[in-house]
């Protein structure tokens, strides 16, 4: 049963669309602890846009912020503080996929991050990267901050054009398993979600056991 957590090495690389693909692959639940920013759309409602099979549960989050911002400000701004222990996994015999908020070290209390989370959940993470200059180096902080935490990795997934010299290295430095590619399209639509959703049921069928 896969449980996973799709985390990035920073805002915007495409979290939300491979928590989508991944949903959608495995025909998987979907739960979003927090949301920061509730206009014009939520990550659990583009999600759902985007799924279309008939087994996939969505669970509500946790908390719902309107400030898009960190998930500790925008708490702070409607005058709430974010506790560990409101944060609890849904309970189902599905596979989950689980999406969590910025990167691996997003605050959402003092002394909470958002890998401290992922920790307390004991998932497996799925990290997303998208090439920008610095991106290597973004890559390697937060694969080597999941080691540091002993917690495993699924699988890494590049999300836009082919960097080749960047993600071979980024692949042999870290031997972490290369998920299949996400590139640029220029309309996002259940279909296309369908589309790579088979090549990522093959990739668990196969190079993913």
């Amino acid at each position: 049963m896969e449980r996973l957590f799709i985390t990035g090495i920073g805002t915007d690389v495409g979290k939300t669309v491979v928590a989508a693909i991944l949903t959608e692959a495995l025909r998987a639940d979907y739960w979003k602890p927090v949301q920061a920013g509730l206009t014009p759309t939520t990550d659990a409602a583009t999600v759902r846009s985007l799924v279309s099979n008939a087994d996939s549960q969505f669970y509500p989050e946790a908390y719902r912020l309107a400030l898009p911002a960190s998930p500790h400000a925008a708490a702070a701004a409607e005058g709430i503080a974010l506790t560990p222990s409101a944060f609890r996994l849904p309970h189902t015999d599905n596979h989950l996929v689980v999406e969590g908020a910025g990167g691996l070290l997003v605050p959402l209390a003092p002394g909470f991050l958002m890998m401290d989370l992922l920790a307390q959940l004991h998932l497996a993470a799925v990290v997303v990267s998208r090439n920008y200059l610095g991106s290597i180096n973004h890559t390697l902080l937060t694969l080597e901050a999941l080691q540091q935490r002993q917690i495993p990795v699924r699988g890494l997934v590049f999300n836009g054009e082919p960097t080749p010299a960047t993600e071979d290295f980024i692949a042999q430095h870290t031997g972490v398993p290369i998920m299949p590619r996400v590139l640029p399209e220029p309309v996002l639509d259940a279909t296309v979600v369908r589309r790579y959703a088979e090549e990522f049921r093959e990739w668990f069928a196969n190079a993913g056991r």
